[in-house]
């Protein structure tokens, strides 16, 4: 019998368990995204109801936030850097959680598509410099990495922390 058509070999774990954990991994990203972008919009949304803008400023219109961006105030920007930390730790939080191999990796990828989307946004709505320094310096990557930490310490294991 060739090793090929060994019906032990085609019911073996590995056999098995490849797909199960190419299935989770997919999941993880797909799911984690999702989680950031829910996050990121719900707290996004929130802001301004906590925080109200500037008189005359509809936070919903993009032209309406550039001509009006000089009457914002460091208040202001409280919401978007807390939207765009807390959807790349949720996100990334979430992505560690299912991810069957390579957790902290999946947790990065999010932070990462979450990054891609901070700095086209800073290229957008003409942001104070100090408050681009921040939010893509702090929000995106290292709440991404903090939320893998979290599920993991929860979880009772380190998350894996090879990044290939």
């Amino acid at each position: 019998m060739t090793r090929r058509s060994d019906p032990a070999r085609l019911l073996s774990p590995h056999t098995i368990e490849a797909p199960i954990n190419l299935f989770r991994n997919i999941l993880a990203a797909i799911a984690g995204l999702v989680a950031c972008m829910m996050t990121n919009g719900f707290l996004i949304a929130l802001g301004p109801t906590v925080i109200p803008p500037p008189e005359g400023v509809n936070v919903q219109d993009l032209e309406s936030l550039r001509a009006n961006i000089h009457l914002f105030e460091p208040k202001h920007f409280l919401f978007p850097l807390l939207a765009h930390a807390m959807g790349s730790l949720v996100g990334g939080s979430v992505a560690a959680a299912i991810a069957a191999t390579r957790k902290m990796t999946f947790a990065l990828v999010i932070g990462s598509v979450h990054l891609l989307g901070g700095i086209a946004m800073a290229f957008l709505i003409p942001a104070p410099v100090w408050f681009v320094i921040l939010d893509l310096g702090v929000a995106y990557l290292p709440a991404a990495w903090l939320g893998a930490k979290i599920t993991a310490s929860l979880a009772g294991s380190r998350p894996s922390q090879r990044l290939a």
